[in-house]
């Protein structure tokens, strides 16, 4: 397979949907750059004016580069009191869902995290997948026949409902304003969403899905958004309708999307999460043949490390000035 060029200026880094503005200014100082030290990430530190140090008693702020090593960071941060401000790795917190439940979060350190910053490529692939299904472009590129019937569903004018209000909602909304479709917004308030025809909370949602063609997953994965597309939703969601999951596998009850499969409830799923991740092979999901998977693809390595890094250096700056933070995580909330 051929390499595709790296081309750092693709995409931009967004702010995603969060104040940027934290509640208290931390004392600048030197930054450790952990577990690892990455030199793509260490060079992002010094673009922004910081100075790169091993971890020690003076060190005020720490970039911290891996999810599965979330229960270091803990030990790290007991250990190290005089850090006052953390970035975390990618958009998705849930990782750290430990760290922030034992946060005396008063007094704990400012987190951000790249949330926002991946929005271009996700929400591109959330397209890809929705007009993917809708024209059964995976099944019919497969099969061997000609189609006696042609079948295939359009996007024009649909209703679309994404289950979100972050940076990959914002992108998507756009990315879909040529196809002139109603969107819906469904998040933890009924607060209005930017270029949304209407916005509803969680509470709401049952209310709205017999009328969707498409419903995307955005949002972060929270006890709240648990399973919040399970059995419910697919008993009122029309036959015709999509599922597109680019956000986390546990908003998506999985023995339920089976069984709508199956029942021919909805038309197709598209999946770049599962839960668990990686999907085992004998799962029943992979022989699907209305459900694509795309092993957490929607934002590839060669995406994502100029756009981290970017994003690294913006609260660099903000850390060593006062200025506001992108991306700040709200640890009560967890995301």
């Amino acid at each position: 397979m051929s390499i595709a060029p790296d081309r750092s200026t693709q995409h931009r880094d967004l702010p995603g949907s969060s104040s940027a503005t934290p509640q208290r200014v931390p004392a600048p100082g030197a930054i450790a750059v952990e577990p690892m030290q990455n030199p793509q990430f260490v060079a992002a530190v010094r673009a922004g004016g910081g100075t790169v140090e091993p971890l020690s008693d003076s060190t005020r702020g720490l970039v911290w580069l891996s999810e599965k090593r979330a229960d270091e960071l803990i030990a790290i941060l007991a250990t190290h009191p005089t850090i006052e401000w953390v970035q975390l790795p990618w958009a998705g917190v849930d990782g750290f869902r430990d760290l922030f439940e034992s946060l005396d979060h008063a007094n704990a350190p400012i987190f951000t995290s790249a949330k926002g910053s991946y929005s271009e490529p996700v929400a591109e692939h959330a397209l890809a997948l929705t007009l993917g299904l809708q024209r059964e472009i995976p099944s019919k590129s497969r099969d061997a026949h000609w189609q006696s019937n042609r079948t295939g569903l359009s996007l024009y004018g649909n209703h679309v409902v994404i289950i979100g209000a972050g940076g990959i909602a914002t992108e998507l909304v756009r990315l879909m304003e040529p196809f002139r479709v109603t969107t819906t917004i469904v998040r933890r308030t009924s607060e209005p969403f930017a270029g949304a025809n209407r916005t509803v909370p969680y509470t709401d949602l049952l209310n709205v899905l017999p009328s969707a063609d498409v419903v995307v997953l955005a949002a972060a994965a929270t006890r709240e958004t648990h399973h919040i597309l399970g059995r419910d939703a697919f008993a009122v969601l029309p036959s015709h309708s999509v599922i597109v999951n680019i956000a986390r596998g546990p908003l998506l009850d999985h023995d339920a999307l089976v069984d709508a499969l199956r029942a021919d409830a909805i038309w197709g799923a598209a999946l770049d999460v599962t839960d668990p991740e990686p999907l085992p092979a004998d799962h029943p999901l992979w022989s699907e043949h209305r459900c694509v998977i795309t092993s957490h693809s929607a934002d590839t390595p060669l995406m994502t490390a100029h756009l981290l890094g970017t994003r690294i250096e913006r609260n660099v700056r903000a850390f060593l000035t006062g200025t506001e933070f992108v991306g700040v995580v709200d640890t009560r909330a967890g995301y």
